[in-house]
């Protein structure tokens, strides 16, 4: 983590309305996710933002983790290091959100390496968990371990198909968005420039 000293002002504030949106029960789901997918010793971390953003900042859990929703031999971050060089464990956080950006989730979901180094905003990390969670539901390609009701299902394509008879009656339909001139007349109207008559 970064020495900086405490932030005052505007800054303390938008800092505390970032941490307001960090959420202890998805960050429980999370870890009890992260542990049955990986399916190896991953020992369980303390609960609190501090605890669970140290459990992550090296990158070898996140990395274990997108390698596990890919088949065996396709993984991939072939190589985890272990290392306590800042530098490196930087680069695994990187190399996991390439990865998490080829899966599927949109860019957009994706937090950035500070936010989980620095701990600047751990809720991004846990929209981004949350998304890659989805994606491996919604993919359903037997790879995700876990709970089906853990992540919400993805919407999918529905296309649909009309003949050439249905898309040529659609032609003739006057949609009500377009407006309606039922009960409109032009009756009692006057010419332009005549005065109204009151009666």
């Amino acid at each position: 983590m970064a020495n900086r000293g405490p932030s005052y002002g505007l800054s303390r504030e938008v800092q505390e309305k970032i941490e307001q949106k960090y959420d202890q029960d998805l960050e429980n789901r999370l870890v009890d996710w992260i542990i049955l997918q990986c399916g190896e010793d991953i020992e369980h971390p303390a609960p609190g933002r501090t605890n669970f953003q140290n459990w992550l900042m090296d990158g070898t859990v996140l990395c274990k983790l997108i390698n596990s929703l890919h088949p065996s031999g396709q993984e991939p971050i072939p190589k985890i290091s272990e290392s306590k060089m800042a530098f490196k464990q930087m680069e695994q956080i990187s190399q996991f959100l390439k990865a998490a950006e080829i899966y599927g989730v949109r860019t957009t979901d994706i937090f950035q390496t500070v936010d989980l180094w620095e701990g600047k905003d751990m809720a991004a990390v846990q929209r981004t968990l949350m998304a890659l969670g989805s994606l491996a539901v919604t993919k359903d390609d037997g790879c995700y371990r876990g709970e089906p009701s853990w992540f919400h299902r993805k919407a999918q394509q529905n296309r649909r198909g009309f003949s050439e008879e249905q898309l040529r009656q659609g032609q003739n339909v006057i949609g009500l968005q377009m407006g309606s001139n039922k009960g409109a007349s032009q009756s009692g109207m006057t010419g332009y420039g005549m005065p109204r008559q009151i009666m």
